[in-house]
């Protein structure tokens, strides 16, 4: 059970002060030597604050281990939209999940309950990110590229990694709670992860909801292509697996909307997360089929291109 983590994590961000530095507070109670990065990055419309929090496992490669280590992304332009909107923005579901997934792994650790392997845990936090236009409802925008999003939370020691990002503002998922979407890798859209099926038939009670993701999706924002959101954008920068964790509602909702950020909802998916990291570290939770990949890859080439801006692109506006 995760409310009491995700209590915490909205009352952090829902702050118009709120930053990397009270977020590494809120940390350091939990656990005095916490592994915790902090950095204020400027952009064109702005600064952010990147976050990133290392949960050391038992056989990790922190320690020398050889257990893979999962990456939990939160996903987002802003957690506010100040000064147009006052209050914590739809947009800001990534953040508060991996902040409420951070604190429970570090307070697990402290009590004893030590996974096998590491979680690296990265977002960014911003209460005044600007507004972007887009269809059918408008979407919050950021004060730094997704570039910088990327170089910042995308990490080299990420073996698999799981993108939490909000996913109201469209007229292809309406379900209230979360969906995840097929294995993303190297620019290829893979099947869906059956030990992802499963455990969140295990967390949900229900039978599980799939985000349809497009060719589209997974390229990088800038090339004047049309992107359901920026859920898929660490596949972009990685040739490790991606899987987006897309939290949904029952109705469109702008990403810039507040009151908008579901407890029960954002527990549900906190609470995925956790166990996903549980099951990683105990090699019970396969993000893709090696095998078959290879044969993919051997049938029909490389598609790493999809992860660039295409053909002599160099940036362009995206409807995103």
């Amino acid at each position: 059970m995760l409310l009491k983590e995700i209590m915490q994590a909205f009352e952090l961000i829902d702050d118009p002060k709120a930053s990397g530095k009270i977020i590494y507070k809120a940390f350091k109670q939990v656990d005095p030597e916490i592994d915790f990065e902090t950095k204020t990055i400027s952009g064109e419309k702005g600064t952010t604050d990147f976050i990133k929090v290392r949960i050391r496992g038992k056989n990790g490669h922190l320690r020398g281990g050889e257990v893979p280590t999962l990456g939990i992304i939160g996903r987002l332009g802003g957690v506010g939209a100040r000064p147009k909107r006052i209050g914590a923005v739809s947009d800001a579901d990534g953040a508060i999940v991996a902040v409420a997934v951070g604190l429970k792994l570090t307070d697990m650790r402290i009590k004893g309950d030590v996974l096998q392997g590491d979680v690296i845990v990265a977002t960014h936090i911003c209460p005044n990110a600007p507004t972007a236009p887009h269809k059918p409802v408008p979407f919050m925008g950021s004060p730094v590229s997704i570039e910088t999003m990327n170089r910042f939370e995308v990490d080299e020691d990420m073996d698999m990694i799981l993108s939490v990002d909000a996913t109201k503002g469209n007229e292809i998922i309406n379900h209230n709670g979360f969906a995840i979407t097929p294995t993303v890798k190297e620019g290829y859209i893979l099947k869906v992860s059956e030990d992802l099926l499963q455990l969140m038939r295990i967390v949900t009670g229900r039978p599980p909801v799939i985000l349809p993701i497009t060719t589209q999706d997974i390229t990088p924002y800038g090339n004047g292509i049309y992107h359901i959101n920026s859920i898929m954008q660490p596949s972009t920068a990685t040739d490790k697996p991606v899987v987006g964790i897309a939290t949904t509602s029952g109705q469109v909702v702008p990403g810039v909307g507040t009151g908008a950020n579901y407890p029960f909802a954002l527990e549900e998916t906190a609470r995925f997360c956790v166990e996903v990291a549980k099951e990683v570290g105990e090699n019970n939770c396969e993000f893709y089929d090696e095998e078959e990949f290879r044969r993919i890859k051997e049938l029909y080439g490389s598609m790493k291109k999809l992860q660039t801006l295409g053909k002599g692109v160099t940036y362009v506006k995206s409807d995103s």
